[in-house]
């Protein structure tokens, strides 16, 4: 006894620790993750998605256990207990494994079960069930999750149950039976009856097995009844939803699946108790024949009978028929992607740009931008990035409003790339502790430009110096960004690098919220394992004040807060009150909207949330952007108190918010079909539309992307800051249309489209592209440049609306072969007629206009003297000494004139 006492407490011990291995980097992730949830004030999210994943696991895990065991039990009271292969013992560890992974699957809809408990309706109802909008998006995936969880459960209990049944019949056939041995009788007898225990074993697990499959069928007759409602994303018609045949057919015989399976499990009731017991009427292969037409009918019936009737019926009458399913798919697309409220206009086009059209629109001229991001990212590295280990490639785009402009500007945060860090430097100390962040930004005006074609910096050097009060750095340090950097510690007793002056370095220590504190030996500990780096737990430069840093890209902060939330492609930087700060949009979307068109795995999309992340703290604030949706109002009520209202954003940052471009280009695809209201010109596809495309970089044909532009919108007073984009008939490269968003204070979110008339000639962007190419002097300039050894970059044709004209506008960027350094060299203008290229804007419009006045470049002017070369050396020399004193903005205003000075030489030479 004692022995087995002593085994048993061995093996239980040597369970634990088996578990507990298998299990560790579970619990390490556990207590991590809670103590960065908590340091950054979301213990709320963490632990209500804890504890629901938790209570889902053991429900699941229970349940089933207690179903499965209790049919096992069933099954062993028919078993002769010496004729059993697998003892209990085994089943029940068999029972517990299964158990665990049916748990484990089922705690992964966690979110679903919230959003079922939680869920906000619509007050819209579809028009086929008359259901709200609510059930397809949080009831109905519940119910198909438990319906799911049910059928497993039934479905793996009757697999084990039957094959329980079938080792112990097995164990009978095989097993030997004594025999009572009388010499005085003349037949010798069993001790057991093998032939009636087998029979009588057969006929308990039929009937146990029967009962188990009537189970199944209860099941099949609910999902018939769950199926009906898939019609409502059918895209066997023309159109998304519910169409003629769905509704007509398929419905009817998925009703009639229902009660056929509902009648089965009727017959298996009656075959058990009543015909089964009249030895004459035992005709299983009546209920076998009647489960086998219906598995035919359910595989066949739903697919060929539609078919047939959509051919034989439909096709020939579509239109006619469709009509009414048609206008319910165009009504609830559009609310499903916003596009249910855009204001349509007419933009006749009418007026020929002049001189004093453009002074009136002096603004937006102002603001063209001429920079294009994509060339703009080599300048930036080769101007401004300092050292090797610093990147500039994020640029974004904003406005700000300096001094009295509104004021178009583009800007990139100066991060830390710690992989472009020497080889031979990446130690653990210079990884983890010395190169921990970024420094500063770099602004500059959309459209100005030196006089060397380079970007006219607002906001440059580091430290970053800057002559205007709005754009101000106080905080210059970047530990959150889009670089995915190593986790690092501050606070230790090694200095962190600050920034690099002249020949030395300025070093700092983290004054900042953001991290864990390592206070403790068991967070070290913990620390140490995620990492799988025993140098956090040996490190003797930790101190308890240090911090930890983690997770410090900005999306994927956001994403581990929030997993239930999609992120707007590209986070944008802004300088406010002296800070920086990450804004991040964000989307709430299901792929279950009744009645709409799916783009992608989506048919349901809203800028729902705006998120801001500071780059030195990472502290991460939710400000829901839109309370008309139903979804961001059920995620605020998981989790209470975690979402903040838009206006309680300070207005600093509120200033900044601009409607994100991937939602645009969502809504332009969608709109691009969906503008048309009519069912019959829907159907014909009469007045589709598509993206124009555009000639772009080193002539690859391309589809426009939309842009940001500062405009006076027709009928407005003022310019604002908008993202438009146009569009052209299918297959057509005329354009028809433009579409914009608005951005600006109370008209934010707002969206317009301007058509043109139809009987009229507007150029889209590729044949103004192609007026460019076939104009004599542009055409020779550019083979001219390209046979020199320069590689010639077209930027995004501008298409400008401006009042009821158009005007196009194109940066050229010239490039030497061996450079990389994109230098804008020419500006190309047309208003749909003629075409100019000249080195700037003002003077394309002069030429083509007459006088305009357009702000565009911004420079000193240097006085050449007689000896240009002296010159060029004194200048050369105060880069020297002013990179000896480390102030990087003399060595960029004299770099700028040294450059002058070699140009007026190559010039005269």
């Amino acid at each position: 006894m004692k022995g087995d006492v002593k085994n048993a407490l061995t093996y239980t011990i040597i369970g634990l620790v088996v578990v507990f291995f298998i299990f560790l980097s579970k619990i390490v992730t556990l207590f991590t993750d809670y103590w960065w949830f908590d340091a950054l004030g979301f213990k709320t999210i963490f632990l209500i998605s804890l504890q629901t994943k938790i209570a889902l696991f053991f429900a699941a895990a229970i349940i089933f256990f207690l179903f499965l065991m209790l049919n096992i039990w069933i099954a062993s009271k028919f078993h002769n207990p010496k004729m059993n292969i697998l003892p209990m013992k085994i089943k029940v560890l068999v029972a517990l494994i299964l158990s665990v992974v049916v748990g484990a699957a089922t705690s992964t809809k966690w979110f679903v079960l919230l959003q079922y408990l939680k869920q906000t309706p619509f007050n819209l109802a579809d028009p086929i069930f008359m259901k709200d909008v609510a059930f397809y998006v949080f009831s109905l995936p519940f119910m198909l999750a438990v319906w799911k969880f049910a059928m497993t459960t039934l479905i793996i209990t009757t697999i084990l149950v039957a094959l329980d049944y079938f080792q112990s019949m097995i164990a009978t056939v095989f097993t030997k039976p004594k025999v009572n041995f009388d010499p005085t009788a003349k037949v010798q007898t069993q001790a057991y009856d093998f032939k009636g225990f087998f029979s009588k074993l057969k006929r308990k697990a039929l009937v146990h097995i029967t009962i188990l499959a009537s189970f199944v069928f209860i099941l099949l007759a609910s999902k018939h009844y769950l199926t009906q409602f898939s019609i409502m994303y059918s895209e066997q018609g023309i159109v998304v939803g519910a169409g003629y045949t769905d509704v007509v057919v398929f419905l009817p015989i998925i009703k009639l699946l229902m009660i056929f399976a509902a009648i089965i499990v009727v017959l298996f009731y009656v075959w058990l108790f009543f015909i089964s017991k009249e030895p004459k009427l035992r005709k299983r292969h009546i209920v076998g024949t009647i489960v086998v037409l219906y598995l035919i009918f359910a595989v066949f019936g739903p697919t060929v009978i539609p078919g047939i009737v959509q051919t034989l019926r439909v096709s020939p009458n579509e239109l006619n028929l469709e009509k009414p399913y048609i206008e319910n798919n165009i009504k609830f697309t559009k609310i499903a992607y916003g596009l249910d409220g855009v204001q349509e206009k007419d933009f006749s086009a009418a007026k020929k740009v002049t001189a004093e059209l453009l002074e009136n629109a002096s603004e937006t001229l102002d603001n063209v931008r001429l920079l294009d991001w994509r060339p703009l990212k080599q300048t930036y590295k080769q101007t401004q990035e300092i050292r090797l280990y610093y990147d500039l490639s994020g640029i974004d785009i904003d406005r700000y409003t300096i001094g009295d402009k509104y004021t178009q500007v583009m800007l990139a945060p100066r991060e830390m790339d710690q992989r472009d860090i020497t080889a031979n430097a990446q130690t653990w100390v210079n990884l983890h502790e010395v190169y921990t962040h970024g420094f500063g930004a770099v602004v500059s005006p959309v459209n100005e430009v030196t006089k060397e074609g380079l970007p006219n910096f607002l906001v440059k050097n580091i430290p970053p110096v800057s002559e205007y009060p709005e754009l101000e750095i106080t905080q210059p340090r970047v530990y959150y960004g889009e670089k995915d950097n190593n986790y690092v510690v501050a606070n230790t007793k090694t200095e962190e690098f600050d920034y690099p002056q002249g020949t030395t370095n300025q070093y700092v220590h983290y004054d900042g919220k953001g991290g864990v504190k390592l206070d403790s030996f068991f967070k070290k500990l913990m620390m140490a394992l995620k990492f799988k780096d025993i140098k956090l737990l040996l490190s003797s430069d930790i101190e308890p004040e240090s911090k930890i840093m983690f997770s410090r890209q900005v999306q994927k902060r956001i994403k581990k807060i929030t997993p239930f939330l999609e992120l707007d492609e590209d986070p944008y930087l802004v300088i406010v009150d002296g800070r920086m700060k990450w804004i991040q949009d964000a989307y709430t979307v299901t792929g279950n909207y009744p009645y709409s068109h799916k783009f992608g795995r989506i048919n349901y999309i809203r800028n729902a949330v705006k998120i801001v992340v500071d780059a030195y703290d990472g502290n991460v604030i939710y400000y829901i952007a839109d309370m008309d949706d139903p979804l961001v109002y059920t995620y605020a009520k998981i989790f209470p108190k975690q979402f903040r209202l838009l206006e309680d954003m300070p207005a600093g940052l509120k200033e900044h918010i601009r409607y994100p471009e991937d939602l645009f280009k969502v809504q332009s695809n969608i709109y691009s079909t969906y503008h048309m209201n009519d069912p019959t010109v829907f159907y014909n596809k009469e007045d589709a539309w598509q993206i124009p495309h555009e000639i772009y970089g080193t002539g690859q044909q391309v589809n426009v992307e939309p842009y940001y532009i500062i405009i006076k919108l027709p009928g407005e007073s003022k310019e604002e800051f908008v993202l438009m984009t146009s569009f052209t008939p299918i297959k057509k490269d005329n354009m028809i249309s433009w579409f914009a968003a608005r951005s600006d204070n109370d008209q934010y979110g707002n969206l317009l489209l301007y058509k043109f008339p139809k009987d009229k000639l507007v150029y889209g962007p590729l044949q103004i592209e192609a007026k460019f190419d076939q104009d004599s002097e542009i055409s020779q300039q550019l083979t001219l440049w390209s046979q020199q050894g320069s590689r010639v970059t077209r930027g995004n044709l501008l298409v400008i609306p401006i009042e009821d004209s158009i005007l196009y506008i194109e940066p050229l960027y010239l490039q030497a072969e061996s450079g990389q350094l994109p230098q804008l060299k020419r500006v190309l203008v047309s208003d749909g007629e003629r075409v100019v290229m000249e080195e700037s804007l003002s003077e394309a419009l002069e030429v083509l206009f007459g006088k305009v006045k357009v702000v565009e470049e911004k420079k000193e002017t240097v006085v050449i003297k007689e000896n240009p070369l002296e010159q060029a050396n004194e200048y050369y020399n105060a880069i020297q000494a002013a990179m000896k004193e480390g102030d990087w903005s003399e060595i960029g205003d004299n770099f700028d004139k040294l450059g002058e000075i070699l140009q007026s030489i190559n010039v005269s030479s």
